[in-house]
């Protein structure tokens, strides 16, 4: 194993937790955002919940389109244009002049944000030996707690002091300036000037020894594969939770505590910190799982159903008798969450071969966030009639239902996990 390809798989997953970074802060300027916008446009939770949901729905068909594209044309320059889509779209944000107006610049930035998770799978599987992708998905997950921890201050700051427009035109910014770093600084292994022959031969040597089971397959039937819905059916199960704190703790704080802008931006960051923590437990257990003797894809589904118990916590929030205690309580969620995600996510690249991981983890993708927007649809429906508190009891339970899905569908014969490539749609 070569240092240079060791340096250079580093330095191409670091760009990819940038992305993700710009991405989910792009993605989490409306949240911190909302109050403010609530009452610049006269919304009710309900108009807000629309507004959410057009970023979802559109997310949710483009997960799968965006991982075709990546497989198509690569990662490099599908990633780039997929990164230049949602700058531009955060951007118009700011030219919304009311809820429909504010959904249907929602609705591009969701269709070009579906591109980052399958392309961090992607490079995942492109750049990184298997016993590595579980630390490796890991940090570019851990991108988007960093994106979601950065905005409530972000965002609180340029409202303050220039107008909530200004919010999405600094963040919308940022993510050119990475769409450009990602075009100059990012090649496959192949087509790296850099690596030398020996590391990409050991890169190729590594993909062939796990992958002794890959037999050729289209998309449809990868979707017939039992391993596929082992672990879509558990994302769309878990992916409610995530969406509701990216989406709904600044909003919750201001609802239920009462809290200012500038309270929102003191607390509404922390969960997003303690999520970090969680993608690195997903990133370490699973090693040390493995060096105790558990099979790869056992190691995967330890980790996954950790993280589902600790999702126990913010299903108690409805107890909490102060925000510090709520705001701790959805520390734990976001640990559990990022945890127990991370491990699904790496499934992709464990079941599935590298010329697939992108479609693979996409349409999983739009599953997990169908998922998603039905939690998002009944929060509008019924959080200003009911209250948050038996919202984050379902939460807890889906994930728990989750972990149990998983371990009765994902299974692995002999030890190993049973690969797919696909050959075309």
């Amino acid at each position: 194993m070569g240092l240079s390809r060791i340096k250079l798989r580093w330095w191409m997953i670091s760009l990819v937790t940038l992305g993700t970074i710009m991405n989910y802060l792009a993605r989490s300027t409306l949240s911190v955002a909302a109050p403010t916008l609530k009452a610049e446009f006269g919304m009710s939770t309900e108009d807000y919940s629309w507004v959410i949901l057009a970023f979802q729905a559109s997310y949710t068909v483009m997960q799968t389109v965006a991982g075709t594209v990546l497989d198509i044309l690569g990662t490099r320059l599908g990633f780039f244009i997929f990164a230049m889509g949602w700058a531009l779209s955060n951007m118009g944000h700011a030219f919304a002049s009311g809820w429909p107006s504010l959904a249907a610049f929602r609705a591009a930035l969701g269709a070009t944000e579906a591109a980052a998770i399958p392309a961090g799978a992607k490079v995942t599987s492109e750049w990184f030996p298997a016993r590595e992708r579980s630390l490796a998905t890991s940090c570019f997950q851990m991108g988007t707690s960093v994106g979601s921890m950065l905005a409530p201050p972000l965002v609180a700051f340029c409202i303050l002091w220039w107008g909530w427009q200004s919010a999405f035109l600094v963040t919308g910014g940022m993510s050119v300036l990475w769409a450009l770093i990602w075009w100059f600084g990012y090649r496959a292994p192949e087509q790296h000037p850099r690596l030398p022959a020996e590391d990409l031969a050991a890169l190729e040597e590594d993909r062939r020894a796990n992958a002794s089971e890959v037999r050729p397959a289209r998309r449809r039937e990868v979707l017939r594969s039992r391993g596929f819905w082992g672990i879509a059916i558990p994302r769309f199960l878990a992916e409610p939770a995530w969406q509701t704190f990216s989406f709904f703790i600044p909003l919750y704080l201001v609802t239920v505590w009462k809290l200012d802008l500038r309270d929102v931006a003191l607390w509404a960051w922390m969960p997003f910190l303690a999520a970090d923590f969680g993608s690195l437990a997903a990133g370490i257990l699973p090693n040390v799982l493995m060096r105790r003797g558990a099979a790869m894809v056992t190691s995967r589904k330890v980790t996954m159903t950790v993280g589902a118990l600790c999702m126990l916590g913010p299903a108690c929030i409805g107890l909490a008798t102060s925000p510090g205690l709520a705001i701790a309580l959805f520390c734990v969620g976001g640990f559990a969450h990022q945890m127990l995600n991370g491990a699904l996510i790496t499934l992709c690249a464990d079941v599935f071969d590298t010329r697939a991981v992108g479609t693979a983890s996409g349409m999983a993708g739009s599953i997990a966030w169908i998922g998603g927007m039905a939690f998002t649809f009944i929060i509008g429906q019924s959080a200003d009639e009911f209250g948050y508190n038996p919202l984050f009891v379902m939460l807890g339970a889906l994930d728990v239902l989750a972990a149990i899905v998983l371990w009765s569908l994902l299974r692995t014969p002999r030890g190993k996990a049973p690969r797919v490539a696909a050959t075309g749609g």
